[in-house]
């Protein structure tokens, strides 16, 4: 009987590759005509922040600005549309399509205190970009503390008698 090493790494790697096998086959969708397999479509986006903004851009290849929608419900943004398949049914030869069509959501929750009105949207070249304003920022609130029958006072700001003190020197 032969010792074989084992090595975790390629365990795991196989392990892997078949959870992805499995996933691929399960996400792919039902099967169209012919046998062929229709794919979901779920378009790439990123998402980056810079000094106000934060900036959604979404590759929507084949799309144009009427086929897509964006919606803000509570702190919810959603960006939604549909790719329509291109097929034409040949019935001699071989033929493989990878494309993916139809309908898709994307959707993320913005920071508290965003403001709707102010969010933007452009479209070029299939790609759609969406500018989110950063909320403001809340400004700590000093509370001052009255003492009897004075005046409060908040730090950094000068009293009545200490001005006519130093007007007087």
């Amino acid at each position: 009987m032969a010792l074989i090493r084992w090595e975790p790494a390629r365990e795991l790697q196989s392990i892997q590759q078949e959870m992805n096998r499995l996933f691929g086959t399960f996400f792919d969708g039902p099967e169209g005509g012919a046998g062929v397999t229709v794919r979901r479509w779920i378009p790439a986006m990123d998402l980056v922040e810079d000094d106000g903004h934060y900036v959604l851009r979404a590759d929507l290849p084949g799309l144009s600005e009427e086929d897509v929608k964006i919606e803000l419900e509570g702190d919810v943004l959603t960006i939604s549309g549909e790719r329509s398949s291109e097929q034409e049914q040949s019935r001699q030869g071989y033929r493989r399509v990878e494309r993916a069509s139809g309908s898709f959501a994307r959707s993320l929750t913005l920071p508290e205190g965003v403001d709707a009105d102010s969010i933007e949207a452009s479209f070029d070249k299939g790609v759609l970009e969406v500018r989110i304003p950063k909320p403001q920022e809340r400004k700590p609130h000093r509370v001052a503390i009255k003492v009897g029958d004075k005046q409060p006072v908040i730090e950094g700001e000068a009293r009545e008698g200490s001005e006519r003190s130093a007007a007087s020197a």
